[in-house]
């Protein structure tokens, strides 16, 4: 009888013993655990750090240095509202000419309350009253009248020399201000294949033809010229040559010039029907119903809204035109 007390109770002793080491042994595992948890997400802690690119300085254009304490996400950036877009950004505010804003981006931009140029750079005032985090301006004009000052004391702010002539160069400098390089590539290429399509339809048309793009405003008739805009994408985009008329730099037009302008193709752009009195003037002119391209029915009347406009979208715009003015 006290043999069988004794074995039993050995049994007993044994079976705590070993339920104590696998108690044991759970703890030290999930004390491992918690450690390794622990290190890796101090790990992702310092590896988000390490990848931070901000604070961020930088050197605009014209030389000043902008520095970004952190990622911008309420920007003004007056008539680069369509560079924003491709990188899915609304911005705080948007651009008008005091009658309507850039009509284009209004599917986009519904809701974003409009700021009027139409007095010029609007008040430091009313751009502070909306609190930017970043200000983008899209030409060296800002410095020279005095804005940029003014405008630099409100947040950062960043000026190109002339965006609107050089739209891959100011798409990535946006994506490094946005820490975006990757959507910066990818609207690139997504243009470029635009582009590229575009130029491939187009090239038994546009070997060896020459075009004129001509702006109406409320002042008169002026040729535009192959460093910007449609001018642009017509040209370094889609393979057409620029009219040498307009290349040797005659940029107003007068009825007496049309019959030396060598072009093949041309297109009409009425800057906000500001230059009804000047349009009309020239389609009953004589003299422009003599020129080679009226003749030839290879006269067209575009959209003033995106071909005066610079950015991904618009230029995106104006080679769908010309696709479906010549290509359709």
């Amino acid at each position: 009888m006290k043999q069988n007390c004794r074995n039993h109770c050995q049994t007993i002793l044994k079976s705590a013993y070993i339920l104590a080491m696998l108690l044991l042994a759970i703890g030290i595992l999930s004390a491992c655990n918690d450690q390794s948890s622990n290190k890796e997400e101090q790990a992702g802690t310092e590896n988000t750090k390490e990848q931070s690119v901000y604070p961020l300085t930088i050197k605009d254009e014209v030389g000043n240095d902008v520095t970004l304490p952190a990622k911008p996400t309420k920007i003004f950036a007056p008539v680069m509202e369509d560079s924003l877009l491709a990188f899915g950004i609304k911005p705080i505010m948007q651009w008008s000419n005091g009658v309507k804003p850039q009509l284009y981006l209004q599917d986009q931009l519904q809701g974003v309350p409009e700021i009027s140029f139409a007095s010029g750079p609007p008040s430091a005032e009313s751009i502070m009253a909306n609190k930017p985090d970043l200000i983008i301006l899209h030409n060296s004009f800002y410095v020279e009248n005095g804005t940029y000052e003014k405008y630099a004391k409100i947040a950062p702010t960043y000026v190109f020399n002339n965006a609107a002539s050089d739209l891959e160069g100011s798409i990535k400098i946006l994506g490094q201000l946005l820490d975006e390089p990757d959507k910066a590539e990818q609207a690139l290429q997504g243009y470029q294949e635009k582009v590229d399509a575009a130029k491939t339809k187009l090239a038994s048309i546009t070997e060896g033809k020459k075009v004129a793009l001509i702006r109406f405003n409320a002042k008169g008739m002026f040729f535009m010229t192959d460093e910007y805009f449609s001018g642009y994408v017509l040209t370094h985009e889609l393979g057409f040559e620029q009219s040498s008329y307009v290349k040797n730099g005659a940029f107003e037009v007068s009825l007496e010039i049309l019959p030396e302008l060598d072009a093949d193709y041309i297109f009409l752009i009425n800057d906000g029907n500001l230059g009804d009195e000047f349009i009309n003037e020239l389609k009953d002119s004589k003299i422009w119903q003599s020129t080679a391209a009226f003749k030839h029915n290879q006269v067209f009347e575009t959209s003033e809204d995106y071909w005066l406009n610079g950015g991904i979208h618009a230029q995106g715009k104006v080679i769908e035109d010309v696709l479906e003015f010549l290509a359709p």
